[in-house]
C-alpha cells in the first residue's frame, strides 16, 4: 500500500498470541540489540520500517551508543511488551498506540516520563502538532513521541448523489438531519455503515459525545473517574444514535454489512448510500477499489457541528498516531531519547513518511505535503488535525483491553435496538466495577 494502513490493521496488528512463543518472535530484517546498543521495537511493516531504519542509520553515524531496529511479529506484540517490560529483556524504545496500550505501564513507573525532556527543549516539543502530542499523555504527563501517520475519522460524501438529489454537504447537525430526510425521500440510504463490526458504530458514539459534551467527558472515562459514564452527554448521544437508527439513516440492513471484503465501500461508491463516516484510510481504499469514483465524485469534511453542544467544533476523534515510548530502567535511556530528539521531527524522517503516503504529526509541513501522492487529501487531513484543540484516541484503544470488549458489545446492542441509554451506561459501569 502507498498510504496509511486501514484502521483495524493500524490498531490491532498486535492482537492476542501464545505467550510461550513471544520471546523468539523477532521479525525478519532486524537483530537483537547487544550490550552497548539500545533496542527499538517496531511491528513488521514493509513500508515504514525502511524509514525507521534510515533514521537509525543517520543517528548511529555519530553515536557512541547505537540503536538497533527490532521488527516484531504482529500477533502477540502487546503480550510480548507486557511480559518483557518489567524484566531484563525489555525494549529501550517501543512502538505503541498510546492510551490504554501504555496506561498501566506509565502508572506503575515502568516508562520514562518524557515531560521534562519536552518542556526542557521547546524546539523539540513545538515540532509536533499539539493535539497529537497531547494524545500521548497519561495523567497529564507525556509518555510518547509521535512517530507515524495521523488517521482522523471524518465524513466522506458521494457528490454525484448529492448533486442528483439537490442537497449540499452539511456543516451542522440540523443540516445533516435535513439532508438525511431528503436522501430517504429520494430512495437513497443516507449513511453507509458496516454494522457487522461494532468499531464502525463506535465512531458515531465518539463524535456525538465529543460534539455534545466536549473532550473532558471521555477523558474522565478513560481516567477511571467515578461516575464518568453517567455524564448526561453519554445518555444524549445514545438517544441520538437510537433516533438515527430508528429513522432509517443507516438503512435496514446495516447490521449484516461487513467491513472486510469491501461491501460497505461498494454501497457508498455505487450511490446506494450518500455518506460514510470513516477514518482517513477510506480515501486510499476507494482509490484502490473505485478509482474513478475517488477521483471524480468523492468529497470529505469534518463531522457536523451540533449547534447546542458544548464540544469544540474542530475537535476530532480517531487514531492520532503511533508513538515511541522509552522504558524507565533502560540502561541506554539517554541515547534512546537523543535518537528520538534528533530524528522524529527531522526533515529526512518526515520526508520519508510523506513518500510512503503518511501524513506526519509534525508542525508546519503543509508545503511539503504538496509532494504527497494525493496532495489535496493529505492537506485536508493535516489541516483538520492541525486546527483541532483535541484529538481523542478511539475509545476501544483508549481504555484497557478488559473494558473495550464489553463497551463494543454494548454499542452493538444500542444499534440493534436492544439497549437504551440507561442500559448502555450500566453495562459500562458494570464492566469497570
Amino acid at each position: 500500500m502507498t498510504a496509511s494502513m486501514p484502521r483495524r490493521r493500524f490498531l490491532t496488528l498486535a492482537g492476542g498470541g501464545a505467550a510461550f512463543a513471544l520471546f523468539g518472535a523477532t521479525g525478519c530484517g532486524g537483530e537483537d540489540a547487544a550490550d552497548g546498543e539500545f533496542s527499538v521495537w517496531v511491528l513488521q511493516d514493509e513500508n515504514v520500517n525502511p524509514v525507521s531504519q534510515a533514521s537509525l542509520d543517520r543517528y548511529n553515524g555519530a553515536a557512541e551508543v547505537k540503536g538497533v531496529l527490532q521488527p516484531e511479529v504482529n500477533t502477540g506484540y502487546r503480550d510480548k511488551v507486557h511480559i518483557s517490560i518489567g524484566t531484563g529483556q525489555r525494549p529501550d524504545v517501543f512502538f505503541n498506540w498510546g492510551g490504554g496500550s501504555i496506561r498501566t505501564y506509565a502508572r506503575e513507573g515502568l516508562l520514562e516520563d518524557l515531560t521534562p525532556h519536552l518542556d526542557g527543549d521547546p524546539a523539540f516539543k513545538n515540532a509536533f502538532l499539539p493535539s497529537v502530542l497531547d494524545a500521548g499523555k497519561i495523567d497529564g504527563k507525556f509518555f510518547g513521541i509521535p512517530m507515524r501517520t495521523m488517521q482522523p475519522v471524518h465524513m466522506f460524501y458521494n457528490t454525484k448523489v448529492f448533486g442528483e438529489v439537490g442537497v449540499e454537504i452539511p456543516e451542522t447537525w440540523t443540516q445533516f438531519l435535513d439532508v438525511c430526510e431528503k436522501l430517504k425521500s429520494a430512495g437513497i440510504t443516507p449513511v453507509a455503515l458496516a454494522g457487522a463490526q461494532s468499531w464502525t458504530e463506535l465512531m458515531w458514539i465518539e463524535y456525538l459525545v465529543e460534539r455534545i459534551g466536549g473532550a473532558q467527558v471521555f477523558a474522565d472515562i478513560a481516567a477511571g473517574t467515578a461516575g464518568a459514564w453517567q455524564n448526561p452527554a453519554i445518555a444524549r448521544a445514545i438517544d441520538t444514535t437510537r433516533s438515527l437508527v430508528d429513522s432509517g439513516v443507516f438503512g435496514t440492513n446495516f447490521a449484516a454489512v461487513e467491513w472486510e471484503g469491501g461491501a460497505v465501500q461498494q454501497v457508498f461508491s455505487s450511490g446506494k448510500a450518500a455518506m460514510h463516516l470513516m477514518g482517513s484510510w477510506e480515501y486510499t481504499t476507494q482509490l484502490g477499489s473505485a478509482p474513478e469514483f475517488a477521483r471524480d465524485d468523492l468529497a470529505w469534511g469534518p463531522f457536523p457541528v451540533i449547534e447546542d453542544g458544548a464540544g469544540a467544533p474542530d475537535a476530532v476523534v480517531g487514531n492520532p498516531t503511533n508513538y515511541f515510548s522509552v522504558t524507565k530502567d533502560s540502561a541506554h535511556k539517554d541515547a534512546a531519547i537523543a535518537y528520538l530528539k534528533q530524528e522524529m521531527a527531522s526533515e529526512a524522517y518526515v520526508d520519508g513518511l510523506i513518500a510512503i503516503g503518511d501524513v506526519p504529526a509534525v508542525a508546519d509541513i503543509t508545503d511539503r505535503l504538496s509532494g504527497a501522492g494525493n496532495p489535496e487529501f493529505a492537506a485536508f487531513v493535516y489541516d483538520l488535525v492541525a486546527k483541532a484543540p483535541s484529538f481523542q484516541l478511539s475509545w476501544d484503544q483508549a481504555v484497557e483491553r478488559e473494558l473495550a470488549s464489553p463497551m463494543l458489545d454494548a454499542i452493538s446492542q444500542v444499534f440493534l435496538g436492544e439497549l437504551d441509554a440507561a442500559g448502555f451506561v450500566k453495562a459500562n459501569e458494570d464492566a469497570a466495577a
